[in-house]
């Protein structure tokens, strides 16, 4: 089975309570669960700390997401959580603070990653905050067991790519349409935020607004 996992929590040190903060109307979590509905997958869940749950739930509910709740600094352990639960076999992994994701590059990589049995997949010098991860369920349940420093388990995959001769990753640089890795489409500041206001303004009304070169042209137009 493979699943859109993703992690998002309430609290932010750089731009407090940014899952909750307006893009087009609704908040940016939505907004991120929204661009996601477009990769294929058999199952999407919203995995976050036990203190975010009422706030996300019914989030998750109106955009067809499970939810899940675990621990909140060992993100790599709350993944594994989500795995033995739902009896998944590969993870495409989103973070809470990207409502750009390209749904056409996260289809790619994924159907990369199936095709090669990768245990890691992920696209390099996509526009920051553009991409996923494809990360095979065994390879992260290894990490968990194996994986000490803290900044491996908070960001669930420092430990497979540290680690190549350990595991096997395809880490390709992204085809050239969508090769920008200047351009920041991440929210996780305040300045973020008001580029992310203009940017969804600017595609709100573009019915392949999840399609990365879409999505880059109208970067460049602002």
């Amino acid at each position: 089975m493979t699943a859109v996992v993703l992690q998002a929590r309430l609290d932010s040190s750089r731009l407090p309570g940014k899952a909750k903060l307006l893009l087009g109307g609704e908040p940016l979590i939505f907004r991120v669960m929204e661009a996601l509905n477009n990769v294929p997958a058999d199952i999407r869940i919203l995995a976050c700390p036990e203190d975010s749950l009422s706030v996300f739930t019914p989030l998750a509910q109106k955009c067809g997401f499970e939810i899940f709740a675990g621990p909140k600094d060992d993100v790599l352990e709350r993944y594994c959580q989500v795995i033995r639960h739902y009896s998944i076999t590969r993870v495409i992994r989103a973070t809470g603070d990207n409502p750009f994701v390209f749904a056409d590059a996260a289809c790619t990589i994924n159907a990369e990653a199936a095709a090669l049995d990768s245990d890691y997949a992920g696209f390099m010098e996509l526009p920051h905050g553009a991409g996923v991860e494809s990360v095979s369920a065994k390879a992260l349940l290894r990490a968990a067991n194996e994986a000490a420093l803290p900044s491996e388990r908070e960001h669930v995959c420092p430990y497979l790519y540290k680690n190549p001769q350990l595991f096997k990753l395809h880490r390709p640089f992204a085809p050239e349409q969508w090769r920008y890795p200047d351009i920041r489409l991440t929210v996780d500041t305040q300045e973020d935020y008001d580029k992310a206001v203009k940017l969804y303004e600017t595609l709100i009304n573009e019915p392949n607004r999840y399609n990365g070169s879409v999505i880059i042209n109208a970067y460049k137009s602002l």
